[in-house]
C-alpha cells in the first residue's frame, strides 16, 4: 500500500518573553496572554514547536479521485488541536492535489520538502517513482499511503499501514477460489495495473484454480462495452453448456461503476449468470447506496477489503471526529477506504509523536524533525490502531520475505459480500495473505 517524512515549523508557540510573562502572571490576564500567543487547550508545554505534515490525493481528475483523504486530515488536525495537539505540539496539515499524474505527484513532494514537513501522511498516488525520490533525498517518511504504487512497499522511508492493492488482489483471488472455476480480471492498462493479474492468480492458485483472464482497460474510459464483452465471454456467460461458475472481478477505481454499467447491459443478453467481484476502493458502501442498494447491480458481489466493515464499532472514534470537526464536509465519507486509511495513518503519527515526547528520541522534545519520526517508526513496536489493523511495527524482523513487497507489515484483509445492499463480513476477523504474497511470481 510508501515512505513518509514529517517536519516542524520553526515558529514556537510562545516566545521566551511570553513564557516568562506567563510564569510571572498567574492571573486571568496572564491566561488570556497565553491563549493569544497560541498555547493549545490542554497542552502541557507552551514552548513546543508546531509539527507540519502533508496529505495529498488526486482531486477533480478524469480517473480515480480521493478528496476525502486531505479532508479527513484537516478534520483530524482540528480535533487533535482542540485537545492539546500531538503531545503539546500544534498539528499543521498541508494539502496538495496530486492530479493523478507524475508532474502533480512530484510537485506535491517538492512542496512537502520546501515547507519542511516532518512526514507525508495518509496520501494517495499511483506515481511512486515521482514522489518517493524527492522525499528520500530530504529524509521525509511516507506514512500510511493508500498502497497504489510499488515504491510504497520497497522504499526504506515508506511506512504502509495496509497491504495495498497487492494484498487486496491476493485476497480477492483466495476469496473467489472457493466458488469460481474461472475468473476474468478487468484492470487498468497502467504500470500500477500490471502486477494485478499475478497477484490475483496467486490467490486463485491456492484454491487450485487457473490464472485469470487478463483484460486491460483504459483507466478513464466513458464506456467499457468491449471489455465487458470480453470478460463475460471468458467467464462463460455466453456458453450455456459449460459447467461450473464463472466470475468477473473489476478493479478500476472510480470507473468500476462505469464498467459495471456496460457489464449489466451485456449480461442481460447472456444465457448464464456469472459472479461479480471487486476490492474496496473500487466498490464500497457509497457506490452500493448510489446504485440502488439491495436492488442494485452489486447484490451478492464478493469484495475484499483491508479493514473491518464500515458499520463496525471500531470506527466510532473516527465517526465522532468527523461529526464534530468536519463541519458537514461532504468530501468525507466514513465508509470510504481512503478516509479510513488516513485516519489510521494519523493515529500512527500521534502514537509516534507521543513516544518522542516520552523520551523515545535523541533530540530536544520541544521540536520534532523528520529524522526523529523516521527513527521512532523504525524503533517503536506494537502501535495500536484500535483493532482496525493488527498492531503495527516496521522493525526489520516484521518485513515480508519478498523482493517486490518487503515493506508490507500488515498482511491482513477482510472477506466481504454484498447482502441486502450492505457490505457484511463473510467471516469473523482478518485473513492473512502473507504466504500468498510471498508465492507471487516476481514482477521483475
Amino acid at each position: 500500500m510508501t515512505g513518509r517524512r514529517s517536519h516542524f515549523s520553526t515558529r514556537p508557540f510562545l516566545s521566551k518573553a511570553a513564557t516568562l510573562i506567563a510564569a510571572a502572571t498567574a492571573t486571568a490576564v496572564g491566561a488570556s496572554l497565553l491563549t493569544g500567543c497560541g498555547l493549545l487547550p490542554g497542552a502541557t508545554g507552551g514552548s513546543r514547536e508546531p509539527v507540519t505534515v502533508m496529505t495529498w490525493a488526486p482531486v477533480d481528475t478524469s480517473a480515480t479521485n480521493m478528496p476525502g483523504m486531505p479532508a479527513m486530515a484537516e478534520a483530524y488536525a482540528r480535533w487533535v488541536n482542540a485537545n492539546g495537539g500531538l503531545a503539546g505540539h500544534e498539528l499543521k496539515v498541508l494539502t496538495c492535489n496530486e492530479r493523478n499524474n507524475t508532474v502533480g505527484a512530484a510537485k506535491c513532494a517538492k512542496q512537502a520538502v520546501r515547507e519542511n514537513a516532518i512526514a507525508v501522511v495518509g496520501s494517495y498516488s499511483q506515481h511512486g517513482r515521482a514522489f518517493m525520490a524527492p522525499l528520500e533525498v530530504a529524509g521525509i517518511p511516507f506514512l500510511g499511503g493508500y498502497g497504489a504504487s510499488d515504491q510504497e512497499f520497497t522504499s526504506p522511508l515508506s511506512y504502509p499501514v495496509n497491504g495495498g492493492q497487492a494484498a487486496l488482489l491476493a485476497g480477492n483471488g483466495r476469496q473467489l477460489a472457493r466458488d469460481c472455476d474461472r475468473v476474468s480480471l478487468v484492470r487498468p492498462d497502467t504500470v500500477a495495473g500490471d502486477d494485478l493479474p499475478m497477484l490475483l492468480g496467486s490467490g486463485l492458485a491456492e484454491g487450485d484454480r487457473k490464472a485469470p483472464t487478463d483484460i486491460r482497460a483504459a483507466e478513464d474510459a466513458n464506456d467499457y462495452t468491449a471489455s465487458a464483452r470480453q470478460a463475460l465471454t471468458s467467464a462463460g456467460a455466453f456458453d450455456a453448456y459449460r459447467d461450473g461458475m464463472g466470475c468477473v472481478t473489476a478493479v478500476l477505481g472510480d470507473h468500476t461503476e462505469t464498467f459495471f454499467d456496460s457489464f449489466r447491459r451485456l449480461e442481460s443478453e447472456a444465457p448464464r449468470e456469472v459472479g461479480v467481484a471487486s476490492v474496496l476502493g473500487s466498490v464500497g458502501q457509497p457506490l452500493l447506496d448510489r446504485t440502488g442498494g439491495k436492488d442494485g447491480p452489486f447484490e451478492g458481489a464478493y469484495v475484499t477489503g483491508w479493514y473491518p466493515v464500515a458499520s463496525d464499532e471500531r470506527w466510532n472514534p473516527m465517526r465522532e471526529v468527523i461529526k464534530e470537526h468536519a463541519f458537514a464536509d461532504n468530501r468525507i465519507d466514513p465508509a470510504e477506504p481512503g478516509v479510513q486509511t488516513t485516519w489510521i495513518a494519523y493515529t500512527v503519527l500521534k502514537a509516534i509523536i507521543e513516544s518522542l515526547a516520552k523520551g523515545g528520541g535523541d533530540g530536544d522534545t520541544d521540536s520534532v524533525s523528520a529524522s526523529d519520526v523516521v527513527g521512532a517508526l523504525n524503533r517503536v513496536e506494537g502501535i495500536d490502531t484500535g483493532g482496525l489493523t493488527p498492531t503495527l511495527s516496521w522493525r526489520l524482523e516484521h518485513m515480508l520475505a519478498t523482493r517486490d513487497f518487503p515493506r508490507i507489515i500488515n498482511r491482513d484483509v477482510t472477506f466481504q459480500v454484498v447482502r441486502r445492499g450492505r457490505l457484511v463480513s463473510v467471516k469473523k476477523g482478518f485473513v492473512d495473505v502473507g504466504d500468498t504474497l510471498v508465492q507471487t511470481p516476481s514482477a521483475g
